[in-house]
C-alpha cells in the first residue's frame, strides 16, 4: 500500500503514538468502547422514553444498530493492519464510530430537554477524546478515525434529519419545555 494519503497517515502516526501520558490515552480510548458509550446512550434513551419521546427512541437505537452493520464489512473489505500490528481490520475505527454515534445520538435525542450548547459540545469532546486516545495509543492509524467521523457524521445528519421530521409543530417531541434555551 502507497500513496500521499497512507505516506501523511504514517507520517502523522510516528510523530502522535507514545507521546501522550500512558494511563490518560488509554482511558480516552476507553471511551469508544461498548461498555462505557452504550450506557450513556441508554441512560439518555431512557430519559427520551420517560419524557414520552417513543419515536425518537427507536430511530435513535436504530441509529446506533446500524454502526456495526457499517463498519464491521468495511474493516473486512479493507484488511488494513494497524499501526502496531500485522494483525488487519481497522480501518474504519470502530471505538470512533462507536463513541461518535452513542455520544452524538444521546446529543441529538437530549436537545429538545436540555439546551444543545450543552450538549452538542460534550458530544464532540468526547468523541474527539476517544479518537485522540485510539491514535496516541498506537491502536489506529490517524485516517481510521478520520473515515469513522466521515462515515458516522452521515449517520447523524440521517438521525438528525428523521428525528426532525418526527417533531410535530417545529419541536422535536410533544410535550417539550418551552422554558428559554431549552431547543437551541
Amino acid at each position: 500500500m502507497a500513496g500521499p494519503l497512507l505516506d501523511a497517515d504514517r507520517s502523522l502516526d510516528r510523530a502522535l503514538v507514545g507521546h501522550g501520558p500512558r494511563a490518560l490515552d488509554g482511558a480516552l480510548s476507553d471511551l469508544g468502547s461498548m461498555p462505557v458509550a452504550l450506557p450513556v446512550l441508554a441512560l439518555a434513551l431512557a430519559y427520551a422514553l420517560w419524557r414520552g419521546a417513543r419515536a425518537s427512541v427507536w430511530a435513535a437505537a436504530a441509529t446506533m444498530i446500524v454502526v456495526p452493520l457499517l463498519v464491521v464489512p468495511l474493516k473486512i473489505w479493507t484488511d488494513r493492519p494497524g499501526p502496531l500490528t500485522d494483525a488487519t481490520g481497522y480501518y474504519p475505527s470502530g471505538h470512533t464510530a462507536t463513541a461518535m454515534v452513542a455520544y452524538g445520538t444521546a446529543a441529538l435525542v437530549l436537545g429538545p430537554y436540555v439546551t444543545r450548547r450543552v450538549t452538542a459540545p460534550a458530544a464532540a469532546v468526547l468523541t474527539t477524546a476517544t479518537a485522540v486516545g485510539l491514535v496516541l495509543r498506537g491502536y489506529h492509524w490517524p485516517l481510521d478515525v478520520v473515515a469513522s467521523g466521515a462515515l458516522c457524521g452521515v449517520l447523524l445528519l440521517a438521525l438528525a434529519a428523521v428525528l426532525r421530521r418526527l417533531e410535530p409543530g417545529g419541536r422535536l417531541e410533544p410535550g417539550v419545555d418551552e422554558r428559554p434555551g431549552a431547543e437551541d
